[in-house]
């Protein structure tokens, strides 16, 4: 048996012509605008069509090569020069078509066109050329007259081509566009009294007016927010904000878990101060810490070390704050929050770059706290959090930047300790004090102040809907429902899918029942939802 290479080369050359059509791809190479996207829009389609029509040519080129169709029906059914097939749409072919007439028919119920986003026809397409036509109805003879070919001509054995739509893709390629902006190093550093570039926090209403001379960022701001927020006049403090909405991550523990989780939190601090100190051990004995003496001294004077604890999404006071994290806590956001701390007068979400390293970090929190209690007139109780945060990365500091700094005769560690120190001698606190803060009532992210009245906004930073009427994320039921189409998904796979917490997945999936779309088998932990691949139908 042959193979057929021609098609499969084919498929590969449109699949490469079709990643460079897509939205993330026009932003990879260019700044956006309404008519390159329109323009790529167009070419995706066409493209998309195409590939549709070359995989339903290569299943029925298998068929033969199998030796499932006689010499007389691949007359009839397989077509050997591709350029006379016409690009098709989801829901046009054969086995589609036979499925909307069973359908018209009362003969079955399917949720396969209302999943796929396709409209079910009976009759072939009047646009297409005659001689494909009769090619479709001699398929459509064939799934109807014999059960061989109609067992594989079904949605179960057919490829499902689903995907992205085109208007969620342009709307992530244009955010994170934008959003990759926002990490501009130029935003986030500005020379000190010295002439040294230091990390500078901005506020959000900072970002936007460092951001108005950009007119690229403008233009592809005005563009996203069009569709994202469903306005054209938005000023651009607020697009900001609705950018950098969920991807921010407070810089102190206090302000991401919940007070039920802090204590998660200690058990990975202790687990660090002991991993600290093996590699102390590995340091002073000159071995790699794996080496077998270290390994013996290391449990002669610590013990065996402790694996922590890993985090749930119900750990953290914002399921974005989980996305970015996980269950490992390792940073992935892109900003820094800082709760509570931007001056008076400027209520929007004071922020810093997740770019910089730990000694930039505390030199932007040391910054902080002398302009807050000098400038500003902070007492102990506004400052003591600044502090802690402080206090929180001073080890991290210690562990990789304990070279001395020739200009102060100190390492930063030492440097910023000593800060500490002076900070709590002069507002009589202790460090046991700072580990023990927490925030009184609600802690208040919002990137700018909410006016009275005004809706708070989603993810994407459109204003969220009344919650009964509020539709699952259409990212989120695409990603469940492809993950899905691997096998049977758990809330706990869903949860950490697509960062909703395990109430919130389990919601989806029960839409995603409801709907049609999944089917539910089991009980309790045993729970487990699948594709409704029972029936031919589904």
């Amino acid at each position: 048996m042959t193979y057929p290479l021609e098609r499969t080369r084919r498929l590969d050359d449109l699949a490469q012509r079709l990643s460079a059509s897509t939205p993330a791809s026009i932003a990879q190479d260019t700044s956006p605008t309404r008519e390159l996207l329109d323009e790529a829009h167009g070419e995706y389609e066409r493209i998309r069509a195409r590939m549709i029509a070359e995989q339903e040519e290569l299943d029925w080129d298998v068929y033969q090569r199998y030796g499932l169709l006689s010499d007389a029906e691949a007359a009839e059914v397989v077509i050997p020069d591709p350029s006379t097939v016409p690009g098709i749409k989801l829901g046009e072919r054969a086995f589609e078509i036979v499925l909307a007439r069973k359908m018209a028919a009362g003969e079955v119920e399917t949720q396969w066109f209302a999943r796929h986003g396709s409209t079910p026809i009976t009759e072939v397409p009047a646009h297409w050329p005659e001689d494909y036509k009769r090619v479709v109805e001699a398929r459509i003879r064939l799934i109807e007259s014999r059960r061989d070919i109609a067992l594989i001509e079904r949605p179960e054995c057919k490829r499902r081509w689903s995907a992205e739509s085109w208007e969620s893709q342009q709307e992530r390629a244009l955010r994170e566009w934008l959003q990759d902006r926002l990490e501009a190093r130029h935003l986030w550093y500005a020379e000190d009294a010295s002439g040294i570039e230091q990390p500078t926090p901005r506020t959000v209403a900072q970002l936007a007016d460092l951001l108005r001379g950009d007119a690229d960022f403008g233009d592809v701001a005005r563009l996203w927010a069009s569709d994202a927020l469903g306005r054209t006049d938005a000023d651009l403090a607020e697009i900001v904000g609705a950018l950098v909405d969920d991807e921010h991550v407070p810089f102190l523990a206090a302000y991401r878990y919940k007070p039920s989780a802090l204590g998660k939190r200690a058990e990975w601090e202790r687990v660090w101060d002991l991993q600290r100190q093996e590699d102390a051990i590995a340091a002073e004995l000159g071995q790699d810490v794996t080496h077998p003496e270290v390994r013996r001294e290391v449990e002669k004077r610590l013990g065996t070390i402790p694996v922590p604890p890993k985090y749930a999404s119900s750990d953290f006071l914002r399921n974005s704050y989980w996305r970015h994290r996980g269950k490992l806590d390792v940073p992935k956001e892109r900003f820094i929050s800082y709760p509570a701390a931007s001056r008076e007068g400027d209520g929007s979400l004071l922020l810093g770059w997740a770019g910089w390293d730990h000694r930039e970090q505390a030199q932007a929190l040391a910054v902080l706290i002398t302009q807050r209690r000098t400038d500003d007139g902070w007492d102990k109780e506004r400052v003591a959090p600044l502090l802690a945060g402080l206090a929180e990365l001073l080890p991290w500091v210690k562990q990789w930047h304990g070279e001395v700094d020739p200009i102060y005769g100190a390492s930063p560690g030492e440097i910023y300790e000593g800060f500490l120190d002076g900070q709590l001698a002069e507002l009589d606190l202790a460090r046991d004090d700072l580990a023990r803060w927490r925030p009184t009532g609600r802690v208040d992210v919002s990137p700018l102040p909410r006016r009275s009245g005004t809706p708070s906004r989603g993810s994407n930073g459109k204003p969220r809907a009344p919650r009964a009427s509020r539709e699952p994320d259409p990212q989120h039921t695409a990603a469940v429902l492809e993950f899905a189409a691997g096998g049977p998904v758990t809330a706990s796979q869903v949860a950490e899918l697509t960062g909703l917490d395990t109430p919130g997945a389990r919601k989806l999936l029960k839409h995603l029942v409801d709907r049609g779309d999944l089917v539910q088998t089991g009980q309790r932990r045993g729970t487990k939802y699948h594709l409704p691949q029972a029936s031919p139908a589904s």
